[in-house]
């Protein structure tokens, strides 16, 4: 896990190119966070859950083929075996690492201008995952946050988000941000935010501010997570 600091970054984008759920770009704070060095990957989630149903199997390539459903499964698991607080990164958080936090030099990928220096895509991947850390890091020394895996994140997807917020409180800070909307049975869909593009994806699809979102109950071979662990009190 590498720390974060928390800080306030633009989330979104006023690019013509970007969509309408990416905008408009606004203001963020969030606090900070210890984020994965990479996407998870199938040895640890091997070891951990004893089944891996992954494509492209290798020990050291992200885990995938799981749901949204099935990762909570694990992040239990693990905060149970390690006494830590383990969970998937909240929309806001990714954005802001994957921006390189208050490092970033405002890179349109992340880590670079140039997505062949850090990500697998549509232009490299050979229509496949690869390894974690093959590529460059961005400015935290975070992996593969552009490209390999669309990465699960613990929101749940709304189209007009950015825009609803602007409407209500103008250019007043988000803090924190999580949109979460409880349903009365856990066990029905709902559509989870996913970030950081795939290996299937060109270019100009995978901008840093890039969104999407997938039910919570898919599994697909080019959706996979990395986690972040809150910071305990004695820290």
């Amino acid at each position: 896990m590498i720390w974060v600091d928390g800080g306030s970054f633009t989330m979104g984008s006023e690019d013509d190119i970007a969509d309408d759920r990416e905008k408009p770009a606004h203001t963020v704070t969030v606090d900070g966070f210890y984020m994965g060095r990479t996407e998870f990957t199938q040895d640890i989630f091997e070891e951990l859950m004893g089944w891996n149903n992954s494509y492209f199997s290798c020990a050291t390539c992200p885990v995938n083929n799981l749901s949204w459903l099935n990762i909570q499964l694990l992040v239990d698991r693990l905060n149970e075996a390690t006494g830590k607080r383990f969970r998937l990164p909240t929309e806001a958080e990714w954005e802001y690492a994957a921006r390189g936090g208050n490092r970033s030099k405002g890179f349109l990928f992340s880590g670079s201008n140039s997505i062949d220096e850090v990500a697998w895509y549509a232009g490299n991947a050979g229509n496949r995952s690869h390894p974690v850390a093959q590529k460059a890091p961005n400015e935290l020394g975070l992996y593969d946050m552009t490209g390999n895996l669309w990465e699960f994140c613990l929101d749940n997807m709304s189209s007009n988000l950015y825009a609803r917020h602007h409407q209500l409180k103008g250019d007043q800070p988000r803090v924190n941000p999580v949109h979460i909307v409880e349903a009365s049975d856990p066990r029905r869909m709902v559509i989870k935010v996913q970030r950081g593009g795939g290996y299937e994806f060109e270019a100009e699809e995978s901008q840093v501010y890039r969104r999407d979102g997938a039910s919570n109950n898919v599994r697909m071979p080019d959706i996979g997570f990395r986690l972040v662990m809150e910071r305990s009190g004695n820290e």
